[in-house]
């Protein structure tokens, strides 16, 4: 039996297995919501909720491993840094989001490509510069 032929079936075994072990695609419930305008929430919730909120919408794919890993660890990561769900904004928040998405680091590009419809336009980040970058509203600090 030649390497190639021992060594597929061990890995459609283990790819197997990856499929019966659970993985916490949870949504929590809302603890502090982010009550920016409905323009600046609309861009939020289509760019940056899926991986930045207890609203994530749960792909198909993300229930197949080992994409399912990459997806779950993505979420979990995205809410430790930004919660929308658990906002607790504030200037350097605020500045930290436009850093983000001005420089183009955010959405993730692995992202966009499933997700062509949460790239930003120039008018998405005007509508988010408009919000989070005047420094003479209250923005939770």
């Amino acid at each position: 039996m030649t390497l190639k032929k021992s060594i597929l079936p061990a890995v459609l075994a283990v790819i197997v297995v990856m499929q019966l072990i659970p993985l916490g695609r949870d949504n929590p419930p809302v603890i502090a919501d982010f009550d920016g305008p409905p323009e600046v929430r609309a861009v939020l919730a289509r760019s940056c909720f899926d991986c930045h909120s207890h609203e994530t919408k749960w792909p198909w794919y993300s229930y197949v491993a080992p994409v399912s890993y990459l997806v779950v660890h993505d979420v979990k990561e995205g809410r430790e840094h930004l919660n929308f769900s658990d906002w607790k904004g504030g200037p350097k928040v605020a500045g930290e989001i436009l850093d983000e998405v001005a420089t183009g680091e955010m959405p993730l590009g692995i992202y966009l490509s499933l997700h062509p419809e949460a790239r930003l336009t120039g008018a998405d980040l005007n509508v988010l510069q408009g919000y989070f970058g005047k420094d003479d509203r209250q923005q939770g600090d």
